[in-house]
């Protein structure tokens, strides 16, 4: 069972709960203080009762904010109004209620757009300024001067706070949109390597030994009738060569070796191994190995250069009509060559293949593998002139004891 993923808290989403945390203690502080004052200045004042009251109703009010969710809603809005208006009627019953403005600020600006939050940031800054000249009694500069500087410091910070927050999550929301691309095009990419090379392995392998069985099959079925035992022989063969392709199947599929190089133990003996098996009606397939390499072959490089041998004299079989096929293994310094030549027909290398794609997927497929090895293909053919292909493979020579490698 698959259990459900945590989601991803928003950027700032712990400083925005920190800082409305101050905010929401910083109103009921400066609410309470400012009753607390006029309560201690004006004892006995008829008007105290309604002051009592309006400041629980704001209280109240206020406390529901945050049930009502931070998506702007007309409920959101209605309960705005309500708290400002509830304010404003204290603090023309009691100046000293203004200081609850700054909250005000904060939650008008948090509820509201900008362009409907800096005209309710301004009314209250107004309202907050005449209240303070009324309580003052004169034109104080700093009253008059010090509420709308505080006003539009708070707003300008909360403004620029916002904006960055939005684009922090713009860039988080396209860091994630470009992995999650990277990573279905990594998968893409997988995909079609293992196809790629599930079809290499397919046209070397299987559909070498397909066309061998294929071939003696027919030859058994000639003969059934005139020399059943030679018959019988090429059906055996030919059983023969479907087991070994069943061991080669299970094993590219688990992208191991090939079977030949597990059960000789080099190349040149899985090279004659092949041979043998290739050397059928008709044709004749010799190895030659020259030289031997100053580094060990890498493993991927023998299985490599073996599955490109056995799609070669696949190709020579089924299309060269050709007699001789000699494969030849040259190990220099500094790299291995394979050459494959052939007596047949031959081809013009530089016509293009049949459109129905049938034929010529072979030399395509030994190109990828000598790609991933950094490796070269050459081929020399002309019509009646037979063919010769030759696979190159660097060799890295190993770094001397004491050096890097």
């Amino acid at each position: 069972m698959t259990r459900p993923r945590t989601p991803t808290p928003a950027p700032g989403a712990d400083d925005t709960r920190a800082l409305a945390l101050v905010m929401h203690t910083a109103f009921f502080v400066l609410l309470g203080a400012s009753l607390a004052r006029y309560l201690s200045r004006h004892p006995g004042d008829p008007l105290t009762p309604l002051v009592v009251t309006l400041s629980v109703l704001l209280a109240a009010l206020y406390v529901l904010g945050p049930a009502l969710g931070a998506r702007l809603t007309l409920r959101r809005v209605t309960w705005l109004g309500a708290v400002v208006a509830a304010w404003a009627v204290l603090v023309v019953l009691a100046p000293s209620f203004a200081w609850c403005a700054v909250p005000l600020f904060y939650t008008g600006l948090r509820t509201l757009p900008p362009r409907a939050a800096v005209p309710l940031v301004v009314l209250l800054t107004a309202l907050t300024v005449a209240a303070q000249l009324r309580l003052a009694g004169w034109a104080d500069p700093n009253v008059l001067l010090a509420p709308p500087a505080v006003a539009a410091v708070a707003t300008t910070v909360f403004v620029t706070m916002e904006r960055q927050t939005a684009r922090q999550r713009a860039l988080i929301d396209d860091l994630i949109r470009t992995r999650r691309e990277l990573a279905a095009t990594g998968r893409r990419e997988g995909t079609l390597a293992e196809r790629e090379r599930l079809a290499r392995e397919i046209h070397d392998t299987l559909a070498q030994g397909l066309s061998s069985q294929r071939m003696l099959l027919q030859a058994a079925d000639r003969l059934w009738d005139t020399d059943a035992p030679a018959a019988r022989g090429h059906v055996r063969t030919a059983a023969a060569i479907a087991e070994s392709d069943l061991a080669e199947a299970r094993r590219f599929v688990h992208d191991l070796a090939p079977a030949d190089l597990a059960r000789t133990g080099g190349l040149g003996p899985a090279l004659r191994a092949v041979a043998e098996r290739a050397s059928a009606n008709g044709l004749t397939v010799r190895v030659h190995t020259e030289g031997t390499p100053a580094p060990p072959v890498p493993p991927a490089v023998e299985a490599a250069l073996l599955r490109i041998a056995q799609g070669a004299l696949a190709n020579v079989r089924e299309h060269a009509r050709a007699t001789t096929a000699t494969v030849t293994l040259t190990c220099l310094d500094d790299q291995i060559v394979l050459d494959v030549a052939d007596d047949g027909t031959g081809f013009d290398p530089t016509a293009r293949p049949p459109a129905s794609g049938v034929r010529g997927h072979g030399l395509p497929a030994v190109r990828a593998r000598l790609r991933q090895l950094g490796g070269t293909l050459t081929v020399e053919s002309a019509p009646g002139e037979g063919t010769v292909v030759s696979a190159s493979i660097p060799l890295t020579p190993a770094a001397p004891e004491g050096e890097p490698g």
